[in-house]
């Protein structure tokens, strides 16, 4: 069984597949439903109740979750761009970079790649 059978199952079809409950994958199904707002309390009981049987988690979604379709994008972080020349400029770590990137305006940035720009044939 696929991932899109068992969101379908439970978000449209309402088709019981529990024949085929040890290929369940829980934590990527609680991934999945949590990026729908009518799916967010539902997710987050599961999370609460983690150590419950496959058979169980899959039963209360089919049974739980009103039947629409349901499509959310999975959810990635953000590629920070620029975030290696404020490191290297300032010698700053990740999580400095990152907070000093949000207050950077975009001529900051350019005249700091500027700065760093070493010259020759790359």
């Amino acid at each position: 069984m696929e991932l899109k059978d068992w969101l379908n199952s439970i978000n449209f079809t309402k088709e019981d597949l529990s024949e085929h409950i040890r290929e369940y994958p829980p934590y990527i199904i609680n991934r999945c439903l949590s990026g729908n707002l009518d799916c967010v309390m539902f997710a987050n009981e599961m999370n609460l109740h983690h150590s419950l049987d496959k058979d169980m988690q899959y039963s209360f979604y089919l049974n739980s979750l009103r039947k629409k379709k349901r499509f959310s994008p999975w959810l990635r972080k953000d590629k920070v761009t620029d975030l290696e020349c404020v490191k290297q400029y300032y010698g700053y770590s990740n999580e400095k970079a990152s907070q000093a990137l949000k207050i950077l305006t975009t001529e900051q940035i350019s005249f700091i790649k500027q700065r760093l720009e070493i010259g020759g044939k790359r």
